[in-house]
């Protein structure tokens, strides 16, 4: 499932990838994984993709499906990936269509999501579950995109985030906010 921005979307619905960030709710783990390319052109690689600058981008060198993999060095929970795409200055380079793929490696990757995107510029959240509805748990995600705009050939993405939720140890003790009540949480 995703959720993306278009131009009819009023602020409040507007996808800001930080704001669950900055609430304690997920962290970022794309920086703890091994980002690799199906190809780039020189200058438009892994590190404009993840360098925080909307005005960067990746740009594929090759045919399609053009793919971002990012490899984890142990299991890893991913409750949703943020992709910054924006049709306005990519127009034919924008992804039309994206397959989220999720394995241990390489040779076992299997579809989770398939996202169809019509013209979309600002982030798109793609919600990522196992079989059970559950946060998906991988070693490996690969994001394929399958089909451009207006039948473009190379691809634009602009930043892409990976998050995981954050997990609440105090469930048997309580959730305690106070520096007097939370040196009691843990028996030493």
């Amino acid at each position: 499932m995703a959720t993306p921005n278009n131009n009819n979307a009023s602020d409040e619905e507007k996808i800001d990838p930080m704001k669950d960030v900055r609430a304690g709710i997920v962290r970022e783990v794309g920086s703890q994984a091994i980002w690799s390319l199906s190809s780039c052109k020189p200058g438009f690689g892994v590190d404009q993709l993840r360098d925080d600058c909307m005005e960067t981008y990746w740009q594929s060198d090759g045919q399609l499906p053009h793919l971002v993999n990012i490899q984890f060095r142990r299991k890893t929970v991913v409750r949703d990936i943020c992709i910054y795409i924006d049709y306005r200055l990519d127009e034919s380079y924008t992804p039309g269509r994206i397959s989220v793929r999720a394995g241990t490696n390489f040779n076992d990757l299997q579809e989770v999501e398939v996202v169809e995107l019509n013209e979309p510029y600002g982030w798109v959240r793609i919600m990522t579950k196992d079989i059970n509805d559950l946060p998906l748990k991988t070693y490996m995600l690969q994001i394929a995109v399958i089909t451009n705009h207006q039948n473009g050939r190379d691809t634009h993405m602009r930043q892409i985030k990976v998050h995981s939720p954050v997990e609440k140890r105090d469930l048997l003790i309580g959730n305690f906010s106070t520096v007097e009540m939370r040196q009691y949480t843990i028996i030493k």
